[in-house]
């Protein structure tokens, strides 16, 4: 590599290195900070991210290939890391409070998450299946230590030891077909493998790679039948994680999977077929299992799982709008989800988890401020209008219909109609019953900052829902297009 193309490297992965360096000055200061000063940590924590996001939107004015076409910074990348910062920003204003109650107030926890941040951003600029694994165990080694973080509970030690073993599995079965793809074409690049494909039909050899690779990414948003490992991990892992993970990870992962798709390799091995059983799978499941749970973190773990079954109908849907779709529905995910949860960890105060949905009983005539924001972020969740959440379900189905999935658009809907269902149950505890004791949520001014930020955001992107699916589809690989057909 010559001393301009290293350097030109360097240049495109300027935001990573701010974050990882920034990562382990943090490490060694961290060590000097006394206890209960964990707003130096949080204030520092935010400014390495900061100085990040304005060497993103930087360098973003041109496509920058790197690293011998291994890393590239485009307006894709771009879009997603910008996504990336905004729910870590609000996962370390969530967290003071919520880390001082529950006694986990160290400055590993922050840097832990500062390094997921940098694997999610690898992975949103890799474009070699080589660099995609080395964003990927960045980001999943942090969040299997973050998900035990609480040592003290049996059950975040259970949820840890669960992801870590599952979690190697999955990335097992990536690597595997990833060995194949070298094998049988002697390069890991995607676009090289692209052009090493020749020949009709296709080779099974590569077929079975795509299932191996396809079977490894979607372990990574929780979709069926690797989806297992999300309701205990969710439950068991500190609730401030648990946001984080909902957004964070599940984002990269679609980043991982749309980057991949755009491949001919995927394209012509008519893999979309597969994609469309696990999305139907995947959202049926999280909206039926979903109406029997009673603890609100297993809630949102299946609907989790039901929102990323959405979301794949529109990787599904293919095309420059389909694609935008996505990127929009997990832009839109991320400001409701992270809404919510904060909801819930300002309940968590002395004695009272908040864990559970019967703590909610009576809660609009206690804090009725604080139920219409949960009634704002429940709503959004369960697609009703005019909410963001409504038009993030309404793209995907419209890039459906285009596409001539009708039958796909059909059924999505429907299990959207069993999903409103345990939202507005939820809904009806809040709203229709008589509380049962009193208590404070525990409510800091960066809790409130998050939930006015939260807020804002679900309702902004619900009045303008154009203007930000525009900036999704000029996101799309510089305005190029993706067809699974």
């Amino acid at each position: 590599m010559t001393e301009a193309a290293l350097f030109q490297s360097i240049l495109a992965s300027l935001p990573e290195i701010v974050v990882v360096t920034g990562a382990c000055i943090l490490l060694i200061l961290g060590q000097f900070v006394p206890k209960g000063q964990a707003y130096f940590l949080v204030c520092a924590s935010i400014a390495i991210v900061l100085i990040a996001a304005l060497g993103t939107l930087m360098l973003a004015s041109e496509v920058r290939p790197a690293y011998a076409g291994m890393f590239i910074v485009d307006r894709f990348a771009t879009f997603f890391k910008l996504l990336f910062y905004v729910a870590t920003v609000l996962t370390f204003l969530l967290s003071p409070k919520y880390a001082d109650i529950e006694g986990i107030e160290s400055s590993e926890y922050y840097v832990l998450l500062l390094l997921a941040l940098s694997g999610m951003m690898i992975m949103a600029s890799a474009t070699d299946l080589l660099s995609i694994y080395v964003g990927l165990e960045l980001m999943v080694l942090c969040t299997y230590v973050l998900t035990g973080f609480l040592r003290q509970q049996r059950r975040s030690n259970e949820a840890a030891l669960k992801y870590v073993i599952l979690g190697a599995v999955s990335t097992g079965i990536f690597l595997y077909g990833v060995s194949l793809i070298y094998g049988l074409t002697g390069t890991t690049q995607l676009d090289a493998v692209a052009a090493a494909v020749t020949g009709d039909p296709l080779d099974p050899g590569l077929l079975l790679a795509v299932v191996f690779i396809v079977a490894g990414l979607v372990f990574k948003v929780g979709a069926v039948p690797f989806h297992m490992w999300l309701p205990d991990v969710y439950e068991g892992a500190p609730t401030t994680i648990t946001a984080f993970m909902s957004v964070g990870p599940k984002a990269a992962g679609f980043a991982v999977i749309l980057r991949v798709f755009l491949n001919p390799l995927v394209a012509s091995s008519h893999v979309w077929i597969i994609v469309a059983v696990i999305a139907v799978a995947t959202m049926a499941l999280g909206s039926f299992v979903a109406l029997v749970q009673d603890n609100f973190k297993r809630l949102l773990a299946y609907s989790s799982i039901a929102h990323a079954g959405f979301a794949l109908f529109g990787v599904v849907a293919g095309g420059a709008d389909g694609i935008a779709s996505v990127m929009l529905y997990l832009l839109i995910y991320a400001f409701m989800t992270l809404g919510i949860f904060a909801t819930v960890i300002m309940m968590r105060n002395g004695d009272f988890s908040g864990e559970i949905i019967e703590d909610y009983t009576g809660f609009a005539k206690l804090h009725p401020a604080l139920a219409l924001l949960m009634l704002l972020y429940l709503f959004s969740l369960a697609g009703i209008p005019p909410t963001a959440g409504f038009f993030a379900k309404f793209y995907v189905l419209v890039a459906l219909v285009e596409r001539g999935f009708v039958l796909l658009a059909v059924i999505a809907v429907l299990l959207s109609a069993v999903a409103a269902y345990f939202y507005i149950r939820i809904v009806m505890v809040i709203y229709m019953r008589e509380p049962e004791r009193a208590f404070d949520p525990a409510l800091t001014p960066l809790v409130r900052a998050t939930l006015a930020f939260t807020a804002a955001g679900t309702i902004g992107i619900g009045l303008f829902p154009a203007w930000f699916l525009r900036l999704a589809q000029q996101s799309v690989f510089g305005g190029g297009s993706l067809d699974l057909q």
